[in-house]
């Protein structure tokens, strides 16, 4: 799923309902930021959670960032996914689960989960499968990058230990195929 640079095709965001710690949020927003994420976003943010000092790459001043007070204000790009992510017995596995090619993903707050109303606004709900829950920001870069493997184009792993996969050949765009004849 790359275009012929090699860079992933789609988007994504990554937000967060709840939060209060400011070194949390960034490093949520530093880690979208090296991964590439299109857009960041809070719900319901406690006040204490400004002033991200954690964010070094200022992710905050180079994506497009959104505030919403309800899980209802959330307007999300025509076809993008919201998924959930949260520690429940009927979440997908993240492993398993096929990232939408247009995806916005929403983490609970540090000391507890999706509020019912996010969740039943989601599309999906996936979990890191782990004994218990990790950091916010951390459970985000896990997502980021899982997202990054499923959808990147990259060698093969190998066989054997410490040797070398294959490395997939350049994406090649086949000619544009007539939708409809025209009438000459």
């Amino acid at each position: 799923m790359t275009d012929q640079n090699g860079k992933l095709r789609g988007y994504f965001g990554i937000g967060v309902e709840g939060i209060s710690k400011p070194m949390n949020v960034g490093n949520l927003f530093r880690s979208a930021h090296a991964f590439g994420a299109s857009f960041v976003f809070w719900l319901k943010p406690h006040h204490t959670a400004f002033g991200a000092a954690s964010d070094t790459s200022r992710g905050h001043a180079h994506l497009p960032a959104y505030t919403w007070s309800s899980p209802a204000e959330i307007k999300l790009p025509q076809g993008c996914k919201l998924v959930g992510v949260e520690l429940l017995d009927e979440a997908v596995d993240l492993p398993s689960f096929k990232h939408p090619l247009q995806a916005a993903y929403v983490l609970g707050p540090e000391r507890g989960s999706l509020s019912r109303d996010l969740a039943e606004r989601c599309d999906h709900i996936v979990k890191i499968p782990t004994k218990f829950c990790v950091n916010v920001g951390v459970a985000g870069a896990i997502v980021m990058y899982d997202r990054l493997l499923a959808l990147g184009r990259f060698a093969t792993r190998p066989l054997h230990d410490g040797a070398v996969g294959e490395t997939p050949p350049p994406h090649v765009h086949g000619l544009a195929k007539a939708r409809r004849k025209t009438m000459e």
